[in-house]
């Protein structure tokens, strides 16, 4: 295998990742800056408290894509679950920690919620599910990313096979990671002042 050609598409996978796509629709339509409002987060939720619907809707589907596409990519490209998993992981930490903001992303929900369809499409159907179902009940962004992504390395290795192990490794960085940035909404989940989802 080709080390150039995989550094290539992991370096790839993270100046996409990198993106801020929450940042940019959130100028667009509201001439924001979503960095200075509510959490200050480039994703979706926040976006939706800065600057509504519309552009929370763009930013939650191009950053699902922006873990999505460099993933198959990859995959198609190299056909090597290593290197496809390298992708994913880069692609996620483009996300929380873009060189275009001095490494001040966001907590990368969407961004891995595409990577884990890319690499295991019916968990990461499930893990949307589970995201959805937990939004509904709670009205809690934060709260259902948890429960969602406490799902998906659960399910990896309930039906792991044994070649499966970059994606297992891929299922625990993705859990580990979620749960790292979600440190402060996790305490103020305990503490009833968590805002739901929508509000200002």
């Amino acid at each position: 295998m080709n080390i150039f050609l995989q550094s290539l598409s992991v370096l790839f996978s993270y100046l996409l990742g990198a993106v801020p796509f929450g940042l940019f629709f959130a100028k667009l339509f509201s001439g924001i800056d979503v960095r200075t409002i509510g959490s200050k987060n480039i994703g979706a939720t926040n976006v939706l408290r800065a600057a509504g619907k519309k552009a929370a809707i763009l930013t939650l589907l191009a950053d699902i894509l922006k873990g999505f596409l460099p993933v198959l990519i990859v995959h198609l490209l190299i056909n090597n679950d290593v290197t496809t998993v390298l992708a994913g992981a880069a692609a996620i930490l483009g996300h929380n920690f873009p060189v275009y903001l001095r490494f001040k992303g966001g907590k990368g929900v969407a961004t891995s919620l595409g990577v884990v369809l890319a690499v295991s499409p019916w968990i990461g159907l499930v893990c949307l599910l589970a995201w959805g179902s937990a939004a509904f009940l709670w009205k809690y962004s934060s709260l259902s990313a948890l429960v969602a992504f406490a799902c998906y390395p659960l399910l990896t290795f309930f039906t792991a096979k044994p070649d499966s192990k970059p994606q297992e490794a891929l299922s625990i960085f993705i859990f580990g990671m979620i749960y790292s940035r979600h440190r402060e909404n996790i305490k103020r989940l305990f503490a009833g002042t968590e805002p739901k989802i929508g509000k200002k």
